[in-house]
């Protein structure tokens, strides 16, 4: 059975770039219009992975996909760093002076904003999802508007790039996990990174001990991002990234933060793409 990709967008969205430059292969695509749609795409095996955002170097993490990770006790078995590159495309007997409208998602005309400021007559109009906006383009052949998006959107969607890498910030990175309901099938000589999560009491220090245990066992912490629980007030739920040399001491770190934190679980165990 060919194994399928479930992707938060459409075709020509980052989420489809990640899945492509991932798993390196035509890949055969589900497409989710919001995260849980992708989360239930996965448990009920309409895919066998998915391609999840999970944090961006401007706009910080997205929290609710931590939540619907551990949630529905998916597995990260990997992750993927993508360079968020956006372009102006529009219909190919299309100029620039042409364009009367620019339509994207939102984010992506806050991005763009320095360039966008250079010519005020341009409307900008917000929309749901830039490839969507790159198809409606193509698929109604719609003059005087423009859409920002990946170079995959308008290769896709048959559009002319008339102002390429227009993004205010050049270091824009994103970051995506890449869930599955199955656990990795790295081997753990492999596997140097990992995700996990815990609940502390609200008493003075515990976090700083934990975090003494991760540095005593040749842990280097990447990621931590704490988390109220509704349902138990001034206590918190912490996901935290670390990246290792040596499996086994992280094996050792797990052993100990399961005796002195609440409700451990470990999200996945992958290989670190930063290296």
């Amino acid at each position: 059975m060919e194994e399928k990709i479930a992707i938060q967008g459409i075709q020509g969205s980052f989420h489809h770039q990640v899945a492509l430059e991932y798993f390196q292969e035509n890949v055969l695509l589900h497409e989710c219009l919001s995260f849980e749609t992708l989360v239930d795409s996965l448990l009920n095996n309409q895919s066998q992975f998915g391609v999840m955002a999970i944090e961006n170097s401007i706009a910080g993490s997205i929290i609710p996909n931590y939540a619907l990770i551990d949630n529905n006790n998916l597995h990260i078995i990997g992750e993927y760093y993508l360079d968020i590159i956006q372009n102006l495309m529009v219909l190919k007997d299309q100029k620039l002076e042409d364009i009367q409208e620019v339509h994207s998602h939102p984010m992506a005309l806050l991005q763009c904003m320095d360039f966008l400021k250079k010519y005020p007559h341009l409307k900008l109009v917000e929309d749901k999802d830039t490839a969507e906006t790159a198809r409606t383009i193509h698929q109604n052949q719609l003059k005087s508007i423009a859409a920002i998006g990946s170079k995959v959107a308008a290769d896709l969607y048959d559009l002319n790039i008339i102002a390429p890498e227009i993004q205010t910030v050049n270091n824009n990175m994103t970051r995506f996990f890449i869930i599955s309901k199955e656990e990795s099938k790295v081997s753990n000589d492999q596997i140097n990174k990992a995700s996990i999560k815990f609940e502390l009491d609200d008493t003075p220090g515990s976090l700083a001990t934990v975090l003494n245990v991760m540095t005593n066992c040749k842990l280097n912490l990447t990621k931590i991002q704490s988390m109220p629980i509704i349902e138990t007030p001034f206590q918190y739920s912490f996901f935290v990234d670390v990246v290792f040399e040596k499996y086994k001491h992280y094996e050792k770190a797990t052993r100990i933060l399961q005796l002195m934190t609440n409700h451990f679980k470990v999200l996945g165990e992958y290989r670190n793409q930063k290296q």
